[in-house]
């Protein structure tokens, strides 16, 4: 891989790492100023609506200049987020101007990648981002697990760091420092010297645009499939997070900080799945790891038997492991047909639109459960069911798609 690709992965790093650390500190600040406890899976569907509500735009926004610049306009606005909580902001608004960082910021990091690498490289080239993305989740929940125990909040606030006047305020410091690195890695982003569409002034044009594209990558063949596994994928994984917090809590009798320890091990799953799809799952192959996204929603359940934090843990890794595994060829997949249907850019935008538009519907149906008093083992129930229903009914329509079309053929077609 060339340098540029490693200076990307660094700035993904970084940038990944902030926004989950800041979950978890934001969880605690929700906890702490005693809201409802389906404010907390409400903070991902604030952080998700800028995805859905400016997917028209964002997409041309990233084809319109070099990515890297994206990226780093992108980033400034994650850092303003961070600036509203530390200045007293509501955790729930300043994690949706966040979102809205997060929202441009997509379209440019994964659009990079095809235009920086060639085809044969892009499931190799997503397996490490994936994993380091994943490295990110499992060090951020981790730090963010770290930040808001009592004796490492009091040693930061202790420090007496400048504007800082209460614990809160110096772990945000802390995680802002993060986006800061982030930044100073998007100014080192190479461009790829492709060529760039003027932004469309027009609101109209950009919609009706938007549109044509979401149409045509949902009628692609090969593209709804992967469109549809990696928007369950995205949905449920999001969904997940909260679900395993409540139930560590529940079944487990762990703290929020445990609790949080017990996400990265999810997390670690998934870099281990994701590694092994790299290495042994190329693009022609992806279709095939279908099967993998059922298993995983029956293994789920197994969560509703398991008291022991040891056997916790060992389920943990497998479930990360077997999401990992299925949906990094997936995106690959996804990645490359879009790429050839419409350009970078407009093809994430439209898989940001649908799979942050499942995290919206799936993390709202969680916290009307919550709302409506369900317990946390009758709801990994429901879950666990509705994955696996889903992903056999998207595996029902390859095999029906697969009767009239040739998939390793379309995917050598740069045409259709």
């Amino acid at each position: 891989m060339p340098l540029g690709f490693y200076i990307i992965m660094a700035a993904q790093f970084f940038s990944a790492l902030a926004d989950n650390a800041l979950l978890i500190v934001a969880i605690a600040l929700l906890r702490d100023m005693a809201a409802p406890s389906e404010y907390e899976p409400l903070l991902k569907l604030f952080f998700t609506v800028s995805y859905v509500a400016l997917a028209a735009f964002v997409g041309a926004f990233a084809d319109s200049m070099p990515k890297w610049r994206v990226m780093l306009i992108s980033n400034t606005i994650k850092i303003g987020g961070c600036l509203m909580l530390f200045l007293g902001a509501h955790p729930l608004f300043a994690y949706a101007v966040i979102g809205l960082g997060a929202a441009a910021y997509s379209p440019a990091k994964y659009g990079i990648l095809t235009e920086y690498l060639p085809h044969r490289l892009l499931v190799v080239a997503n397996g490490w981002i994936e994993g380091l993305t994943v490295g990110a989740i499992i060090v951020g929940t981790v730090m963010g697990g770290i930040l808001i125990r009592d004796d490492v909040s009091s040693w930061l606030h202790s420090l007496d760091l400048p504007f800082v006047g209460t614990a809160f305020q110096a772990s945000v410091l802390v995680i802002g420092s993060l986006y800061l690195i982030a930044a100073a890695f998007n100014m080192y982003i190479p461009d790829t010297g492709v060529d760039h569409k003027p932004l469309k002034n027009n609101p109209l044009y950009l919609f009706h645009d938007f549109n044509h594209c979401l149409k045509l990558l949902w009628r692609d063949k090969l593209g709804q499939i992967s469109l549809a596994v990696t928007t369950l994928f995205w949905g449920a994984g999001a969904t997940l997070q909260f679900i395993v917090i409540k139930w560590a809590e529940h079944n487990l009798g762990l703290d929020l900080s445990k609790a949080s320890m017990l996400q990265g091990v999810v997390a670690i799953g998934i870099a281990l799945g994701s590694v092994l799809a790299a290495r042994y799952i190329s693009l022609r192959k992806s279709v095939q790891v279908i099967p993998l996204g059922i298993t995983m929603g029956l293994v789920v359940m197994l969560m509703t038997v398991v008291t022991d934090i040891t056997f916790a843990m060992v389920l943990m890794v497998i479930v990360g492991a077997l999401a990992g595994f299925f949906v990094v060829p997936m995106n690959a997949l996804l990645q490359h047909r879009g790429h050839i249907l419409m350009g970078a850019g407009h093809s994430i935008a439209v898989q940001n639109f649908n799979e942050n538009l499942s995290i919206l519907v799936m993390t709202g149906g969680y916290a009307v459960l919550i709302m409506l008093g369900v317990s946390i083992n009758t709801v990994i129930i429901l879950f666990g069911l509705f994955v696996a229903a889903s992903m056999y009914l998207v595996r029902r329509r390859h095999q029906l798609n697969q009767q009239t079309f040739d998939s390793v053929a379309l995917l050598e077609d740069r045409q259709h």
